[in-house]
């Protein structure tokens, strides 16, 4: 069984784009897309894109506060040289293979994840997925599983539909909430150590 990970509230503790975007985005207008998101009137791509255009500030910055700030779970190092996990994020590959090299397996993971260029007058994102999923119905995560089963890990509302693809699933936050209101079973993920003893 292949085992994916999400990576923003998932891997690791806190959510790493919300890290950025509280110290270098635009506030007020992050808490309207966020409202637009749960209303259901933007994608999440799109509240991606309108909220990392009011970063301006240099990769290398960014980069620096989030290596600063960004925690992972405990037990992510031991079970990522374990278990080889794909690691499946609406996040960005240049914030998230800092953080994998700083752990010391940035090549025990295979990662899908955004592209970002991180230009001075607002940062653009340069989407991974940009089709829409037949069965949530705007572009997400379930596209970027493998064949077989899954057993996925996730927190938020990038995980919803990936996570009913799953043969098994692990959830924190949001996904937990949403999932106890579909009456979707799965277990609660604490940390990496006891994920991989369920294994």
């Amino acid at each position: 069984m292949q085992l994916v990970l999400d990576w923003d509230g998932t891997v690791t503790e806190r959510d790493t784009l919300d890290l950025v975007l509280s110290e270098f985005g635009d506030r007020e207008i992050y808490e309207r897309a966020e409202a637009e998101l749960d209303a259901g009137r933007m994608t999440l791509n799109d509240v991606i894109a309108t909220e990392f255009a009011t970063v301006t500030a240099p990769l290398d910055e960014v980069v620096a506060h989030v290596l600063e700030h960004a925690r992972v779970r405990s037990g992510f190092a031991e079970l990522a040289r374990a278990r080889r996990p794909l690691v499946v994020s609406s996040g960005f590959h240049e914030l998230i293979e800092p953080v994998l090299e700083r752990e010391g397996v940035l090549g025990a993971v295979e990662l899908r994840a955004n592209r970002v260029d991180a230009r001075p007058d607002g940062w653009r994102v340069h989407f991974r997925v940009a089709e829409t999923c037949e069965v949530c119905g705007e572009p997400c995560k379930r596209a970027d599983l493998p064949a077989g089963e899954v057993v996925y890990a996730g927190d938020g509302h990038s995980d919803y539909c990936a996570s009913l693809a799953a043969a098994r699933v692990f959830a924190t936050g949001g996904l937990a909430r949403w999932l106890e209101r579909r009456g979707v079973a799965f277990t609660p993920l604490t940390d990496f150590r006891a994920l991989a003893l369920e294994l």
